[in-house]
């Protein structure tokens, strides 16, 4: 397919920023500085509960059945609640407030974590001296992503942050991309989207008339997948020879 892009949109979460990688660095340090060991199983209980509760809360969350306040609270509430249960311990402690502290430990520990997925500033360097225009477009919240791109050294590679919160929309929603083309100035048909996750990144961009390349990091069944992308790659690596 030969086809001229000028501006890219690029997911940060897991397409960029490691975010699997550091969140497992960041619970560990919550996990000991809590001493939830004393309560609950095991940290790898917890991790498995964790991950299992966050990814349905960001889906929700994506696909606006649930608010960001309500995400903060239950991303913890729900684990440590049943953790704690499961060795016959009080939860009564476990108040909305007590979440939300919780919750900011938690994003002020992983935003200062500097790991990024294997070649990603290689593709950056790559992308910015071919001339392209990249944007970030992310659902999370504003001020842990801004802290994520600073500590990761990635900020400098782009034009624009385009977060949600501004948008007023969530990927996939197409008022998010509506937004960011707006806001960067991008034409809709030389506009390239790039993320991990097929529904949010994916299929919302193909869904609002813009070309997309699946980084398929959790290695998904892409036959399956409906509307289909324009590119699919299983290392960052690969979208250099895309984008020439």
């Amino acid at each position: 397919m030969n086809k001229h892009y000028h501006d890219l949109f690029i997911d940060l979460d897991d397409t960029l920023y490691d975010t699997y990688g550091n969140s497992m660095i960041a619970l560990r340090k919550l996990f000991d500085e809590r001493q939830w060991q004393k309560v609950m199983p095991s940290f790898d209980a917890f991790r498995e509960a964790y991950y299992e509760t966050n990814h349905e809360v960001w889906e929700k969350y994506a696909h606006g059945k649930i608010d960001r306040d309500t995400l903060i609270v239950e991303r913890f509430r729900q684990p440590v609640t049943k953790m704690i249960s499961q060795c016959g311990g009080d939860t009564s402690f476990i108040s909305d407030a007590w979440c939300v502290a919780v919750s900011d430990r938690y994003g002020d520990i992983i935003s200062r974590e500097p790991g990024i997925v294997e070649g990603a500033r290689d593709l950056l360097v790559d992308l910015k001296a071919k001339g392209y225009r990249m944007h970030i477009c992310s659902n999370g919240f504003h001020e842990v992503q801004y802290r994520k791109l600073r500590s990761s050294g990635l900020e400098p590679f782009f034009t624009t942050v385009i977060l949600s919160e501004d948008a007023g929309a969530n990927k996939p929603r197409k008022a998010f991309f509506d937004y960011a083309l707006e806001k960067t100035g991008a034409k809709r048909e030389a506009t390239l989207m790039i993320g991990d996750h097929y529904d949010t990144d994916i299929a919302g961009a193909l869904h609002a008339g813009i070309d997309a390349i699946l980084f398929n990091r959790w290695q998904i069944d892409v036959k399956a997948l409906d509307p289909q992308p324009q590119y699919v790659v299983n290392h960052l690596s690969e979208i250099k020879s895309i984008l020439p």
